[in-house]
């Protein structure tokens, strides 16, 4: 039994011509490179999903006053600032890192007032508060429409906040080896009356 054994894998080691050794060759780097694509993707996609998290707090978190019955002003950029921060040092991500979206989202003014698009509050650099602005030391929630009833809509007033965030890819023998893109982030809440 044990004699035959030996020469079965004797017989398939003879028959084997380097065949097999040469395809392994060839098909192994790109089997390597898609399993590389696929995690460097996959974290891409990770990181979306947290800044997009990220963004989301910071807009309830503008949208809401931090205290009511506080007798400090509120500064609905700030809390955003800082409900981003929270999340992305909670994701292990610099904060350090978060830039104002290279163009922000097309809204307009809620009041009626300007037909213009609204510009990012000038309060933050960092991110982008659309509905709040500062002026000579004070804070003012204008609101920007979120959703117009002249594209449909139900005409709901609020806050958005926007940013985006650097990620480096690690593919070698591509174009997007070491290469840096801006996943972008925005959200929009609702203001509603207490």
């Amino acid at each position: 039994m044990q004699q035959r054994r030996w020469t079965t894998w004797r017989s398939l080691a003879r028959s084997t011509r380097g065949a097999e050794i040469a395809e392994t060759a060839m098909i192994l780097p790109l089997l390597f490179m898609v399993i590389i694509a696929i995690f460097w993707f996959g974290q891409a996609f990770r990181l979306y999903g947290t800044i997009t998290h990220a963004a989301r707090e910071g807009a309830r978190a503008a949208v809401a006053p931090i205290c009511a019955t506080c007798g400090t002003t509120n500064d609905p950029s700030q809390n955003a600032y800082n409900a981003i921060s929270s999340a992305l040092v909670a994701a292990n991500l610099d904060p350090a890192q978060l830039q104002q979206p290279t163009t922000p989202p097309a809204l307009n003014s809620c009041s009626g007032a300007g037909t213009g698009q609204v510009s990012c509050d000038s309060g933050q650099a960092q991110i982008c508060v659309q509905g709040v602005s500062h002026s000579s030391g004070n804070v003012s929630e204008s609101n920007v429409q979120l959703s117009p009833t002249g594209t449909g809509g139900a005409g709901e007033c609020g806050l958005s906040v926007s940013f985006q965030y650097p990620y480096s890819f690690w593919l070698p023998f591509s174009s997007l080896n070491k290469r840096t893109i801006y996943l972008r982030a925005q959200a929009q809440m609702r203001a509603e009356t207490q």
